[in-house]
């Protein structure tokens, strides 16, 4: 009797949990974006609305919530019902730093705050130098930077962004001194990087393949563990002599904590074919970005490795934010 109450009980909850994935969505849903219109971020967000009002047969409209280095959008996801009719599109690196950069402003915990429905793509950054290096690798770089130290400085966009992280661990790692010249903002720092006032930086795979046109910087490797797609000829960290050496942002969806699992699979599986899709990552390709999918049980796995990784990486390096 009491195993047949058990079933009878199991079988109600999930047609209960059946039933809320095929009611949702019941309204439009929106997607905040923490970033102005534009940018990498509101790019990816915007593909994936479009497609996804399609998926979902409800407008999925974008909605700029921009400023304190995204904290104001990511705020306003987590206060939201835990519904599905609100998600976040959330560049879980930067998060991840804001965390330890920002702790007691950034009015979230991304670990505890959000339901992850899926990563969606990573940013990778790459070595490049002023044309008037000499080094022709990576290798080469390190090599000059040992014979003749804090001879060569490195532009980031500004002190605590993810090229003066890039930068400081690269310096750990490859046992060398380089004098950092924070810049506020990624133009500034590529175009003085251009016309030599600075001879090294880590750029975004958008940003350095934009500039490479121009013949007056040269990329020396990628901070991946595979060769990336918008660079293929460009060696990866591995292959200049540092494994382990891994800089990108990664891009996910998320949700608000407590939303239910039905919600979170059904647009776990509608994000999958959207990145899928092979016009979607064609238009990833030319942001830079290297197209991924994942499930909700990896995305928040990732949420914490990028907690941890870029946590510990910010204190080994003393970076304090501006």
């Amino acid at each position: 009797m009491m195993m047949k109450k058990y079933l009878v009980a199991a079988t109600a909850a999930l047609v209960c949990v059946a039933a809320g994935a095929q009611e949702y969505p019941s309204k439009q849903v929106t997607m905040i974006v923490g970033y102005p219109a534009g940018g990498a971020v509101d790019a990816v967000g915007r593909l994936i609305a479009q497609r996804l009002t399609d998926a979902l047969g409800k407008p999925v409209v974008v909605d700029n919530k921009a400023g304190a280095s995204g904290s104001i959008g990511a705020q306003f996801v987590a206060k939201a019902p835990a519904d599905g009719h609100t998600l976040l599109v959330a560049p879980l690196t930067s998060y991840a730093m804001n965390a330890t950069l920002f702790p007691a402003t950034t009015g979230y915990h991304l670990d505890k705050d959000f339901a992850p429905v899926s990563l969606v793509g990573y940013l990778p950054l790459v070595l490049v130098v002023n044309e008037g290096v000499s080094a022709s690798s990576a290798k080469d770089l390190v090599s000059m930077a040992k014979a003749k130290p804090a001879s060569l400085n490195y532009a980031s966009s500004g002190n605590g962004s993810i090229e003066h992280v890039a930068g400081e661990m690269f310096k750990r790692q490859a046992g060398v001194s380089l004098l950092h010249i924070p810049y506020r903002g990624a133009a500034p720092a590529m175009t003085d990087l251009m016309s030599g006032q600075v001879q090294v930086m880590f750029a975004t795979t958008a940003t350095a393949v934009a500039n490479l046109k121009t013949g007056k910087i040269k990329p020396l490797m990628v901070a991946t563990p595979q060769r990336i797609s918008a660079l293929p000829d460009v060696p990866t960290a591995r292959e200049a002599g540092l494994p382990g050496f891994e800089v990108a942002s990664t891009y996910a969806v998320l949700a608000p904590a407590g939303t239910p699992p039905a919600v979170v699979r059904r647009l776990n599986q509608e994000v999958a074919k959207i990145i899928q899709n092979p016009e979607v990552r064609t238009r990833f390709q030319t942001l830079g970005i290297e197209a991924m999918t994942s499930t909700p049980e990896e995305a928040t796995t990732r949420v914490a490795g990028e907690l941890s990784k870029w946590g510990k990486a910010i204190k080994d390096a003393n970076i304090k934010a501006e």
